[in-house]
Protein backbone atom coordinates (compact mmCIF):
# COMPACT_ATOMS: atom_id res chain seq x y z
CA UNK A 1 0.00 0.00 0.00
CA UNK A 2 2.68 2.57 1.26
CA UNK A 3 4.70 1.80 -2.44
CA UNK A 4 0.90 2.12 -4.28
CA UNK A 5 0.77 5.65 -2.24
CA UNK A 6 4.29 6.71 -3.29
CA UNK A 7 3.66 6.06 -7.32
CA UNK A 8 0.69 8.25 -6.83
CA UNK A 9 2.28 10.96 -5.19
CA UNK A 10 4.91 10.57 -7.23
CA UNK A 11 2.82 10.94 -10.27
CA UNK A 12 0.96 13.99 -9.30
CA UNK A 13 4.16 15.69 -8.01
CA UNK A 14 5.73 15.01 -11.39
CA UNK A 15 2.42 16.06 -13.46
CA UNK A 16 2.27 19.36 -11.32
CA UNK A 17 6.01 20.39 -12.06
CA UNK A 18 5.31 19.87 -15.47
CA UNK A 19 2.47 22.02 -15.61
CA UNK A 20 3.60 24.59 -13.61
CA UNK A 21 6.93 24.63 -15.56
CA UNK A 22 4.52 25.03 -18.89
CA UNK A 23 2.51 27.90 -17.55
CA UNK A 24 6.15 29.68 -16.92
CA UNK A 25 7.01 28.78 -20.19
CA UNK A 26 4.29 30.44 -21.34
CA UNK A 27 5.55 33.83 -19.70
CA UNK A 28 8.29 33.85 -22.28
CA UNK A 29 5.26 35.01 -24.88
CA UNK A 30 4.04 37.22 -22.29
CA UNK A 31 7.71 39.35 -22.08
CA UNK A 32 7.50 39.09 -25.94
CA UNK A 33 4.23 40.63 -26.63
CA UNK A 34 4.79 43.37 -23.49
CA UNK A 35 8.30 44.12 -25.15
CA UNK A 36 6.92 44.15 -28.45
CA UNK A 37 3.89 46.54 -27.72
CA UNK A 38 6.42 49.13 -25.61
CA UNK A 39 9.15 49.52 -28.82
CA UNK A 40 8.56 51.15 -31.64
CA UNK A 41 7.11 49.54 -34.69
CA UNK A 42 10.92 48.99 -36.49
CA UNK A 43 11.94 47.45 -33.72
CA UNK A 44 9.58 45.10 -33.78
CA UNK A 45 10.96 41.70 -35.45
CA UNK A 46 14.21 42.51 -33.76
CA UNK A 47 12.31 42.13 -30.39
CA UNK A 48 10.75 39.06 -31.34
CA UNK A 49 14.10 37.59 -32.17
CA UNK A 50 15.21 38.25 -29.15
CA UNK A 51 12.88 36.61 -27.16
CA UNK A 52 12.54 33.36 -28.81
CA UNK A 53 16.02 33.15 -29.55
CA UNK A 54 16.82 33.91 -25.65
CA UNK A 55 14.97 30.79 -24.47
CA UNK A 56 16.56 28.51 -26.58
CA UNK A 57 19.73 29.32 -25.71
CA UNK A 58 18.65 29.36 -22.01
CA UNK A 59 17.18 25.86 -22.37
CA UNK A 60 20.47 24.56 -24.53
CA UNK A 61 23.57 26.66 -21.78
CA UNK A 62 21.34 25.40 -18.81
CA UNK A 63 21.60 21.99 -19.84
CA UNK A 64 25.19 22.13 -20.60
CA UNK A 65 26.33 23.25 -17.35
CA UNK A 66 23.93 25.46 -15.44
CA UNK A 67 21.83 22.63 -13.73
CA UNK A 68 25.28 21.33 -12.50
CA UNK A 69 26.36 24.78 -11.51
CA UNK A 70 23.64 25.48 -9.78
CA UNK A 71 22.32 21.88 -7.99
CA UNK A 72 25.43 19.64 -8.84
CA UNK A 73 25.83 16.86 -10.78
CA UNK A 74 26.77 15.97 -14.32
CA UNK A 75 27.07 18.17 -17.06
CA UNK A 76 24.91 17.64 -20.36
CA UNK A 77 22.07 16.21 -17.95
CA UNK A 78 24.01 12.93 -17.94
CA UNK A 79 22.43 12.21 -14.53
CA UNK A 80 19.33 12.46 -15.47
CA UNK A 81 18.22 8.84 -15.86
CA UNK A 82 15.07 7.60 -17.50
CA UNK A 83 13.02 4.06 -17.84
CA UNK A 84 13.04 1.27 -15.35
CA UNK A 85 16.26 2.78 -14.00
CA UNK A 86 14.45 6.34 -12.68
CA UNK A 87 11.86 3.89 -11.36
CA UNK A 88 14.34 1.77 -9.61
CA UNK A 89 16.58 5.30 -8.58
CA UNK A 90 13.64 6.70 -7.22
CA UNK A 91 11.99 3.77 -5.25
CA UNK A 92 15.38 3.50 -3.31
CA UNK A 93 15.66 6.94 -2.53
CA UNK A 94 12.21 6.51 -0.76
CA UNK A 95 13.05 3.53 1.19
CA UNK A 96 16.63 5.35 2.18
CA UNK A 97 15.36 8.26 3.32
CA UNK A 98 11.72 6.98 4.71
CA UNK A 99 8.75 7.89 2.62
CA UNK A 100 7.17 10.78 4.95
CA UNK A 101 5.08 12.69 2.60
CA UNK A 102 8.22 14.82 1.04
CA UNK A 103 8.38 16.13 -2.48
CA UNK A 104 8.90 13.16 -4.99
CA UNK A 105 9.06 13.91 -8.49
CA UNK A 106 11.04 13.49 -11.50
CA UNK A 107 14.26 14.96 -12.18
CA UNK A 108 13.88 15.56 -15.88
CA UNK A 109 10.37 17.65 -14.44
CA UNK A 110 12.84 19.92 -11.68
CA UNK A 111 14.69 20.58 -14.72
CA UNK A 112 12.03 21.76 -17.02
CA UNK A 113 10.27 23.78 -14.75
CA UNK A 114 14.03 25.40 -13.30
CA UNK A 115 14.95 25.76 -17.04
CA UNK A 116 12.18 28.31 -17.41
CA UNK A 117 13.05 30.05 -14.86
CA UNK A 118 16.50 30.70 -15.92
CA UNK A 119 15.01 32.18 -19.55
CA UNK A 120 12.31 34.58 -17.73
CA UNK A 121 15.18 36.01 -15.35
CA UNK A 122 17.34 36.54 -19.16
CA UNK A 123 14.11 38.02 -20.90
CA UNK A 124 14.05 40.86 -17.95
CA UNK A 125 17.74 42.23 -20.05
CA UNK A 126 15.94 42.04 -23.11
CA UNK A 127 13.37 45.07 -22.49
CA UNK A 128 15.65 47.04 -20.68
CA UNK A 129 18.17 47.42 -23.84
CA UNK A 130 16.11 47.16 -26.31
CA UNK A 131 16.00 49.32 -29.91
CA UNK A 132 19.64 49.62 -29.70
CA UNK A 133 21.78 46.66 -29.08
CA UNK A 134 23.19 44.46 -31.39
CA UNK A 135 21.32 41.19 -31.18
CA UNK A 136 24.30 39.22 -31.15
CA UNK A 137 25.84 40.57 -28.79
CA UNK A 138 22.91 40.37 -26.57
CA UNK A 139 22.99 36.08 -27.48
CA UNK A 140 26.52 36.07 -26.50
CA UNK A 141 25.90 37.48 -23.43
CA UNK A 142 22.58 35.27 -22.85
CA UNK A 143 25.18 32.67 -23.72
CA UNK A 144 27.19 33.77 -20.03
CA UNK A 145 24.22 35.22 -18.36
CA UNK A 146 21.94 31.55 -18.39
CA UNK A 147 25.35 29.02 -18.38
CA UNK A 148 27.51 30.47 -15.50
CA UNK A 149 26.22 33.70 -13.90
CA UNK A 150 22.71 33.21 -12.93
CA UNK A 151 23.37 29.78 -12.07
CA UNK A 152 26.08 30.50 -9.72
CA UNK A 153 23.85 32.88 -7.82
CA UNK A 154 21.15 30.33 -7.96
CA UNK A 155 23.99 27.75 -6.27
CA UNK A 156 24.55 30.34 -3.38
CA UNK A 157 20.60 30.35 -2.98
CA UNK A 158 18.24 27.89 -3.51
CA UNK A 159 21.29 25.52 -4.24
CA UNK A 160 22.53 26.22 -0.11
CA UNK A 161 25.66 26.70 -1.25
CA UNK A 162 28.55 28.87 0.58
CA UNK A 163 29.05 32.08 -1.14
CA UNK A 164 32.57 31.65 -2.57
CA UNK A 165 33.34 29.12 0.75
CA UNK A 166 32.46 32.53 2.98
CA UNK A 167 29.42 32.40 4.10
CA UNK A 168 25.89 30.36 4.12
CA UNK A 169 23.18 33.02 2.63
CA UNK A 170 20.54 30.13 4.27
CA UNK A 171 22.10 30.44 7.90
CA UNK A 172 21.98 33.73 8.04
CA UNK A 173 18.23 33.69 7.67
CA UNK A 174 17.47 34.64 3.80
CA UNK A 175 14.57 33.61 2.02
CA UNK A 176 13.10 33.76 -1.49
CA UNK A 177 10.42 31.77 -1.90
CA UNK A 178 10.11 32.19 -5.93
CA UNK A 179 13.14 34.60 -6.84
CA UNK A 180 12.12 38.08 -6.36
CA UNK A 181 15.91 38.55 -5.96
CA UNK A 182 17.33 35.13 -7.28
CA UNK A 183 15.60 35.83 -10.85
CA UNK A 184 13.84 38.94 -11.15
CA UNK A 185 16.51 41.36 -9.42
CA UNK A 186 19.27 39.40 -10.63
CA UNK A 187 17.73 40.10 -14.12
CA UNK A 188 17.36 43.58 -13.36
CA UNK A 189 20.94 43.58 -12.09
CA UNK A 190 22.07 42.25 -15.66
CA UNK A 191 19.83 44.82 -17.33
CA UNK A 192 21.09 48.11 -15.48
CA UNK A 193 25.11 46.81 -16.07
CA UNK A 194 24.18 46.47 -20.18
CA UNK A 195 21.97 49.67 -19.63
CA UNK A 196 25.02 51.93 -18.59
CA UNK A 197 27.03 50.82 -21.24
CA UNK A 198 25.11 51.39 -23.72
CA UNK A 199 23.58 54.76 -22.85
CA UNK A 200 19.86 55.79 -23.57
CA UNK A 201 18.37 55.87 -27.42
CA UNK A 202 18.65 58.69 -29.86
CA UNK A 203 16.31 61.46 -28.99
CA UNK A 204 15.50 60.49 -25.34
CA UNK A 205 16.95 63.39 -23.80
CA UNK A 206 17.09 66.91 -24.74
CA UNK A 207 20.25 68.98 -24.82
CA UNK A 208 18.83 70.65 -21.49
CA UNK A 209 18.38 67.35 -19.55
CA UNK A 210 14.62 67.54 -20.73
CA UNK A 211 13.15 64.03 -20.69
CA UNK A 212 10.83 63.09 -23.76
CA UNK A 213 8.41 60.37 -24.03
CA UNK A 214 9.03 57.21 -26.87
CA UNK A 215 5.44 55.73 -27.13
CA UNK A 216 5.32 51.95 -27.95
CA UNK A 217 3.95 51.22 -31.09
CA UNK A 218 1.05 48.52 -30.11
CA UNK A 219 -0.20 48.96 -26.36
CA UNK A 220 -3.29 46.53 -27.26
CA UNK A 221 -0.23 43.52 -27.24
CA UNK A 222 1.70 45.36 -24.14
CA UNK A 223 -1.82 44.64 -22.39
CA UNK A 224 -1.92 41.10 -23.67
CA UNK A 225 1.89 40.46 -22.92
CA UNK A 226 1.14 41.61 -19.30
CA UNK A 227 -2.11 39.05 -18.90
CA UNK A 228 -0.09 36.61 -20.08
CA UNK A 229 2.29 37.05 -17.68
CA UNK A 230 -0.27 37.49 -14.72
CA UNK A 231 -1.73 34.02 -15.60
CA UNK A 232 2.11 32.03 -16.16
CA UNK A 233 2.42 33.71 -12.51
CA UNK A 234 0.33 31.33 -11.36
CA UNK A 235 2.79 28.63 -12.43
CA UNK A 236 6.06 30.51 -11.06
CA UNK A 237 4.51 31.04 -7.81
CA UNK A 238 2.42 27.85 -7.25
CA UNK A 239 5.09 25.62 -8.55
CA UNK A 240 7.47 26.81 -6.15
CA UNK A 241 5.79 24.95 -3.69
CA UNK A 242 7.27 21.74 -5.04
CA UNK A 243 5.00 19.53 -4.12
CA UNK A 244 0.68 18.96 -4.53
CA UNK A 245 0.28 15.19 -3.55
CA UNK A 246 -1.03 15.69 0.37
CA UNK A 247 -3.34 18.00 2.12
CA UNK A 248 -0.76 20.38 3.42
CA UNK A 249 0.69 21.36 0.54
CA UNK A 250 -2.90 21.39 -1.71
CA UNK A 251 -3.78 24.14 0.40
CA UNK A 252 -0.43 26.09 0.57
CA UNK A 253 -0.62 25.94 -3.58
CA UNK A 254 -4.19 27.51 -3.08
CA UNK A 255 -3.24 29.97 -1.01
CA UNK A 256 -0.19 31.00 -3.17
CA UNK A 257 -2.83 31.53 -6.00
CA UNK A 258 -4.50 33.57 -4.03
CA UNK A 259 -1.96 35.93 -2.79
CA UNK A 260 -0.21 35.71 -6.29
CA UNK A 261 -3.75 36.91 -7.69
CA UNK A 262 -4.24 39.91 -5.00
CA UNK A 263 -0.69 41.14 -4.94
CA UNK A 264 -1.13 41.86 -8.75
CA UNK A 265 -4.40 43.03 -8.30
CA UNK A 266 -3.19 45.61 -5.88
CA UNK A 267 -0.04 46.85 -8.11
CA UNK A 268 -2.36 47.35 -10.98
CA UNK A 269 -4.97 49.39 -8.85
CA UNK A 270 -1.90 51.00 -6.79
CA UNK A 271 -0.10 52.28 -10.11
CA UNK A 272 -3.37 53.56 -11.76
CA UNK A 273 -4.12 55.76 -8.45
CA UNK A 274 -0.77 57.30 -8.36
CA UNK A 275 -0.34 57.93 -12.14
CA UNK A 276 -3.81 59.81 -12.03
CA UNK A 277 -2.47 62.12 -9.17
CA UNK A 278 1.19 62.83 -10.92
CA UNK A 279 0.00 62.98 -14.28
CA UNK A 280 -3.66 63.68 -14.01
CA UNK A 281 -4.60 60.74 -16.75
CA UNK A 282 -5.10 57.14 -16.25
CA UNK A 283 -1.60 55.76 -17.88
CA UNK A 284 -1.68 52.33 -19.20
CA UNK A 285 1.24 51.51 -19.15
CA UNK A 286 2.14 52.01 -15.45
CA UNK A 287 -0.94 50.24 -14.77
CA UNK A 288 0.73 47.54 -16.74
CA UNK A 289 3.88 47.43 -14.71
CA UNK A 290 2.25 48.17 -11.53
CA UNK A 291 0.30 44.60 -11.79
CA UNK A 292 3.76 42.79 -12.64
CA UNK A 293 5.42 44.71 -9.80
CA UNK A 294 2.84 43.53 -7.43
CA UNK A 295 3.50 39.97 -8.69
CA UNK A 296 7.50 40.64 -8.59
CA UNK A 297 6.54 41.56 -5.20
CA UNK A 298 4.69 39.12 -4.15
CA UNK A 299 7.07 36.35 -5.36
CA UNK A 300 9.36 36.37 -2.54
CA UNK A 301 6.81 35.28 0.03
CA UNK A 302 3.77 34.15 -1.68
CA UNK A 303 2.55 31.61 0.95
CA UNK A 304 2.69 33.60 4.65
CA UNK A 305 0.62 36.42 4.15
CA UNK A 306 -3.12 36.70 4.00
CA UNK A 307 -5.18 37.80 0.45
CA UNK A 308 -5.36 41.46 2.69
CA UNK A 309 -1.82 41.65 3.25
CA UNK A 310 -0.51 40.55 -0.12
CA UNK A 311 -2.87 42.98 -1.61
CA UNK A 312 -1.33 45.62 0.01
CA UNK A 313 2.15 44.79 -0.22
CA UNK A 314 1.02 44.59 -4.20
CA UNK A 315 -0.34 48.45 -3.90
CA UNK A 316 2.94 49.65 -2.35
CA UNK A 317 4.85 47.59 -5.32
CA UNK A 318 2.39 49.71 -7.56
CA UNK A 319 3.65 52.89 -6.05
CA UNK A 320 7.10 51.99 -6.19
CA UNK A 321 7.13 50.96 -9.89
CA UNK A 322 5.68 54.20 -10.92
CA UNK A 323 7.98 56.35 -8.78
CA UNK A 324 11.30 54.28 -9.62
CA UNK A 325 10.53 54.62 -13.66
CA UNK A 326 10.20 58.48 -13.30
CA UNK A 327 13.22 58.81 -11.10
CA UNK A 328 15.84 56.10 -13.51
CA UNK A 329 14.25 58.44 -16.39
CA UNK A 330 15.53 61.90 -14.41
CA UNK A 331 18.87 60.17 -13.90
CA UNK A 332 19.34 59.47 -17.41
CA UNK A 333 18.83 55.18 -17.55
CA UNK A 334 17.15 54.61 -20.41
CA UNK A 335 14.76 51.56 -19.66
CA UNK A 336 12.04 51.21 -22.39
CA UNK A 337 9.89 48.74 -20.82
CA UNK A 338 10.43 49.65 -17.02
CA UNK A 339 11.95 46.54 -16.69
CA UNK A 340 14.92 47.74 -14.15
CA UNK A 341 11.72 49.25 -11.82
CA UNK A 342 9.89 46.55 -12.20
CA UNK A 343 12.25 43.32 -11.22
CA UNK A 344 15.05 45.43 -9.55
CA UNK A 345 13.71 47.96 -7.48
CA UNK A 346 10.00 45.89 -6.77
CA UNK A 347 12.48 42.87 -6.50
CA UNK A 348 14.06 44.05 -3.41
CA UNK A 349 11.15 45.57 -1.65
CA UNK A 350 9.87 42.20 -2.15
CA UNK A 351 12.88 40.87 -0.22
CA UNK A 352 12.72 43.67 2.37
CA UNK A 353 8.99 42.43 3.21
CA UNK A 354 9.28 38.57 3.52
CA UNK A 355 10.43 38.82 7.44
CA UNK A 356 6.72 40.62 8.08
CA UNK A 357 4.95 37.64 7.46
CA UNK A 358 7.98 34.85 7.33
CA UNK A 359 9.21 34.68 10.61
CA UNK A 360 12.18 32.35 9.34
CA UNK A 361 13.65 34.95 7.50
CA UNK A 362 15.14 37.89 9.06
CA UNK A 363 15.99 41.46 7.88
CA UNK A 364 19.91 41.21 7.88
CA UNK A 365 19.91 37.88 5.94
CA UNK A 366 17.42 39.38 3.48
CA UNK A 367 19.91 42.89 3.13
CA UNK A 368 22.73 40.58 3.13
CA UNK A 369 21.15 38.18 0.21
CA UNK A 370 19.86 40.87 -2.43
CA UNK A 371 23.44 42.95 -1.63
CA UNK A 372 25.23 39.47 -2.85
CA UNK A 373 22.98 38.45 -5.68
CA UNK A 374 23.21 42.21 -6.76
CA UNK A 375 26.87 42.75 -6.44
CA UNK A 376 27.72 39.34 -8.09
CA UNK A 377 24.97 39.38 -11.27
CA UNK A 378 26.05 43.38 -11.83
CA UNK A 379 29.76 42.71 -11.75
CA UNK A 380 29.78 40.23 -13.36
CA UNK A 381 27.54 41.11 -16.00
CA UNK A 382 29.43 44.46 -16.26
CA UNK A 383 32.44 42.32 -16.99
CA UNK A 384 30.84 40.31 -19.86
CA UNK A 385 29.29 43.66 -21.51
CA UNK A 386 32.44 45.27 -21.23
CA UNK A 387 34.25 42.36 -23.49
CA UNK A 388 31.76 42.30 -25.34
CA UNK A 389 31.96 46.08 -25.97
CA UNK A 390 35.85 46.02 -26.47
CA UNK A 391 35.18 43.04 -29.05
CA UNK A 392 32.36 43.52 -31.02
CA UNK A 393 30.29 46.16 -30.01
CA UNK A 394 27.10 46.14 -28.31
CA UNK A 395 25.53 49.00 -30.16
CA UNK A 396 24.36 49.75 -33.26
CA UNK A 397 24.79 52.59 -35.86
CA UNK A 398 22.93 55.51 -35.40
CA UNK A 399 22.00 54.95 -38.48
CA UNK A 400 21.02 51.84 -38.10
CA UNK A 401 18.86 52.96 -34.62
CA UNK A 402 17.22 55.90 -36.57
CA UNK A 403 16.08 53.02 -39.67
CA UNK A 404 15.22 50.83 -37.00
CA UNK A 405 16.85 47.47 -35.60
CA UNK A 406 14.43 45.28 -37.56
CA UNK A 407 16.27 45.84 -41.19
CA UNK A 408 19.77 45.91 -39.52
CA UNK A 409 19.40 43.50 -37.72
CA UNK A 410 16.80 40.71 -39.50
CA UNK A 411 16.28 42.00 -42.89
CA UNK A 412 12.72 42.73 -42.35
CA UNK A 413 9.61 44.71 -41.12
CA UNK A 414 6.75 43.22 -38.87
CA UNK A 415 4.53 45.85 -40.77
CA UNK A 416 5.90 46.04 -43.39
CA UNK A 417 2.63 47.36 -45.19
CA UNK A 418 2.23 50.64 -43.15
CA UNK A 419 5.61 53.43 -43.77
CA UNK A 420 6.72 54.98 -41.31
Amino acid sequence: MESQIFELQYALDTFYFLICGALVMWMAAGFTMLEAGLVRSKNTVEILTKNVALFATASIMYMICGYAIMYGGDLFLSGIAGGDTLVEDALAASAENGFGGDSVYSAASDFFFQVVFVATCMSIVSGAVAERMKLWAFLLFAVVMTGVIYPLEGSWTWGGNDVFGLFNLGDMGFSDFAGSGIVHMAGAAAALAGVLLLGPRKGKYGPNGEIRAIPGANLPLAALGTLILWMGWFGFNGGSVLKLGDIASANSVAMVFLNTNAAAAGGAVGALIIARIIFGKADLTMLLNGALAGLVAITAEPSTPSALQATLFGVAAGVIVVLSILALDKIKIDDPVGAISVHGVVGLFGLLIVPITNPASTFIGQIVGAATIFAWVFIASLIVWGILKAVIGIRISEEDEYEGADIAECGMEAYPEFIR
